[in-house]
Formats: C-alpha cells, sequence, structure tokens
C-alpha cells in the first residue's frame, strides 16, 4: 500500500530512485515510527510523514519525522554520533530505518556558525514562564566580544548586528518575541543540531548561524513543550552577560537582568520546515 511520504529531492539523490519508489510504495516503509524530532509515534498510512537521511562518514541511516515537525532532508551527522544513535534505537527495539553506505561526495558539517557573526557561541536550552505558559527556549552567549565582519573591532556589535537580522530588543522577558522570517531551529533524532537563518539571495538554501560541535541534548519536558507551541523563543546576550546557569530559576533571572540593562534580543522561531 502507498505510503503517506514526502522524499525530497537531495535525498532521492542520495538514496537512488529504485529505493525512493519502494518506499513510496510502500515496500520498505514502516507504517509506525516514531519521529526522528519530537519523539512521538507516527503513522505513514494515516498523516504526512518525512524521509530524512542522517549521513556520517562511513555510514547512512534513514529515519522517518512527522512532515509538521520537519521537513524530508539530508542530515549531515558525526559517525560517532550516528553509530550511537543506531545503538540507542535498536536497544529499544524501535524502527531504525534502512542503513545504507554514505556517498563519498556528502558534505560535512562546519563546526563554526555561519552568516553575520563569525565567533564560537555558547546555548543553553530551557523553558521560560511567560504569562502562566512554559515556552521551550534557547539562550545564545558569544565566547568573546563580536566584530563587525571584515573589521577587528574592538566595539562589540553582536545585538546591532542581530537586530539589522530582525532579532528584537527586549525590555521585559514577560513578553513573547515576534517571530523572525526565515530563521528555524533544527531539531532532529530528538536533539538540536542547528539555529538556521536564511540564505544569502532570494530562494537560497537556510544556512546554519550556529551549529553544534556535536548535537545538543535537551530534555524531555523541552521537547514536549516544542511539541505544544510549535517555536522555540532564541534570546542572545553579548558575552559576559548571562553565564553557565545551573537552573532555569537562575537563568531566567539572569535573562531578567539582561533585559533590564538593555542588554538582551530575541526572536520566535519555528522547526526546520514549518
Amino acid at each position: 500500500m502507498p505510503r503517506m511520504l514526502d522524499v525530497s529531492d537531495d535525498v532521492r539523490a542520495e538514496i537512488g530512485d529504485e529505493e525512493a519508489e519502494r518506499l513510496l510504495g510502500g515496500d520498505t516503509a514502516p507504517g509506525s515510527y516514531d519521529c526522528t524530532s519530537c519523539r512521538t509515534p507516527g503513522d505513514t498510512d494515516r498523516e504526512r510523514t518525512s524521509t530524512v537521511l542522517f549521513v556520517g562518514e562511513e555510514t547512512a541511516v534513514l529515519a522517518f519525522a512527522h512532515a509538521a515537525c520537519i521537513p524530508s532532508q539530508v542530515v549531515a551527522v558525526s559517525e560517532e554520533q550516528l553509530q550511537g544513535a543506531v545503538r540507542s534505537i535498536q536497544g529499544e527495539g524501535g524502527q531504525a530505518g534502512a542503513q545504507l553506505p554514505a556517498p563519498a561526495t556528502m558534505p560535512t558539517m562546519s563546526a563554526a556558525p555561519d552568516g553575520p557573526v563569525q565567533a564560537e557561541l555558547g546555548v543553553t536550552s530551557g523553558l521560560v514562564l511567560i504569562k502562566g505558559d512554559l515556552h521551550p527556549a534557547l539562550v545564545v552567549e558569544p565566547l568573546g566580544p563580536i566584530a563587525r565582519p571584515g573589521t577587528s573591532g574592538p566595539v562589540d556589535v553582536f545585538l546591532p548586528l542581530l537586530i539589522e537580522q530582525g532579532f528584537a530588543p527586549v525590555a521585559t522577558v514577560e513578553q513573547v518575541p515576534p517571530p523572525t522570517p526565515g530563521w528555524s531551529v533544527l531539531l532532529a533524532m530528538g536533539q538540536l543540531h542547528a539555529i538556521l537563518m536564511p540564505g544569502g539571495v532570494p530562494g537560497a538554501a537556510p544556512s546554519a548561524w550556529w551549529q553544534a560541535h556535536q548535537a545538543m541534548q535537551v530534555a524531555p519536558e523541552w521537547r514536549s513543550a516544542v511539541n505544544k507551541t510549535k517555536q522555540v523563543l532564541v534570546f542572545a546576550a553579548p558575552v559576559g552577560t548571562i553565564g553557565s546557569q545551573p537552573r532555569e530559576d537562575l537563568l531566567r533571572e539572569a535573562l531578567d537582568r539582561a533585559a533590564a540593562a538593555g542588554r538582551l534580543v530575541a526572536a520566535s522561531m519555528p522547526l526546520a520546515g514549518m
């Protein structure tokens, strides 16, 4: 029976037309699966489902996700991370998907962020309470002062650069920040992979503004909140403003202090593909 599958051109190019048609025809696609993004059950007979190809240095794994969570795409990951995910899935008795030889031409993930800020960025996940509702949030803080591209500083222009990209200054954390068109958060295999920004020219694919060296674990409560809100609040502050906070109440206090000092910007973003 044909499945309600989406197979992107990129995925089709990697797995081949024959395998793509077998998937679409229902020969090799599962009926039920655990969504690789939100980790909740899915059914290829009843709801649109994305095929997501995770590619390491030597192997590749085809996984499945709700089309409402992420689009069909190719995601490059480290071989160690990919093998660890396969062992975890197989140990749980879940659907691991088809394991395929990795294409030699697959690009590797860059460890450095791309876009208007070329720097190492620290990212912390947490839940932020706004008007009685818990919102999944990411807090971004560079590890050093940020100079405008093409200059050497010394002025830290991290916040002005983000405001130019559509982030809004935050006067109080009691308001949900406005959306920033073209930006999104890539959550796959139940882990945080990247914050994506619009491509440099109209119609271009999004690029990674921040990309994890290794996929970042997020708490089940955080993923559950994402499933409800369908968006992530991204807060950003200059180096030394927030720091490493061991608890969410302390993180919230640091955000409130940064907002009161005029040192906080934010935007709300959907998951990639939404």
